[in-house]
């Protein structure tokens, strides 16, 4: 289940079905995303979908995952007890 969130446009997107702050051609891979983090209660179901790519991050992210939305946007996120937290969409290449 969805928890928290660090990026205002999905906060947004999620409670209040506005997508105003994000790029219009992503809005349908965004809340396909979402959807799948609210619904999962671990890890698997998301992994289970390829274009997805997730993976663990390191380094400075250690703990944080990553769900590919297109060549240089991701959606970040930490995963606990089954819940998704500081949910965040970033272009971090």
């Amino acid at each position: 289940m969805i928890k928290t969130f660090s990026h205002k446009g999905l906060r947004l997107l999620w409670e209040k079905d506005d997508a105003s702050k994000l790029p219009s051609e992503q809005i349908d891979k965004l809340r396909r995303i979402l959807s799948a983090l609210n619904t999962a209660k671990s890890l698997e179901p998301i992994r289970a979908i390829p274009g997805y790519r997730l993976h663990a991050l390191s380094g400075r992210l250690e703990g944080v995952w990553s769900v590919w939305v297109t060549a240089n946007y991701r959606v970040l996120f930490r995963f606990e007890g089954g819940n998704a937290y500081n949910i965040d969409y970033v272009d971090y290449h």
